[in-house]
């Protein structure tokens, strides 16, 4: 992979070092994002966002949330996070809970299928996202930010 074209700057100057940062981390972020898509999508046939949904509410405690919580967590619009909470469950790996407290609530909860699914696919994300930084450390532009994502402490 080519190290990142630099961003256009006001004037036609040279880029900005943070605007060659920032080109970079999309870079990064698009590269990294393919293959753990592809691999994903070959091995358990699942998205990327699809995945975050899993990782997201099985973080939680007994691994549900509501929509509007799952909309921020995962980035995504309230109607797009619908659709694919729809396309899950669809799928039995998501269930629509009531909430006990406050009847118009409704929760977004991980079925055993959704738990076992993101058991199966964790392994693959792992290793499809430590192949993807491993490449990235050969680039010169985005091996800084590849090692600061590898070398990161697991609580940050």
């Amino acid at each position: 992979m080519d190290a990142p074209a630099p961003a256009p700057t006001e004037g036609g100057g040279p880029p900005t070092v943070l605007a060659q940062r920032w080109c970079a981390l999309s870079v990064l972020h698009d590269t990294i994002e393919t293959r753990v898509e592809r691999a994903l999508q070959d091995g358990h046939g699942i998205s990327t966002r699809e995945y975050s949904v899993l990782v997201a509410l099985s973080a939680r405690d007994e691994g549900k949330m509501r929509m509007s919580e799952l909309s921020e967590v995962v980035v995504l619009s309230q109607s797009a996070t619908t659709r694919l909470v729809n396309r899950l469950e669809g799928r039995g790996l998501l269930e629509r809970r009531l909430c006990a407290d406050d009847r118009r609530g409704i929760y977004t909860a991980l079925t055993e299928a959704g738990r076992r699914l993101l058991a199966e696919a964790r392994p693959t994300n792992d290793a499809a996202l430590d192949e993807a930084l491993e490449h990235a450390q050969r680039n010169p532009a985005l091996a800084p930010l590849a090692a600061v994502l590898r070398e990161a402490p697991a609580s940050a």
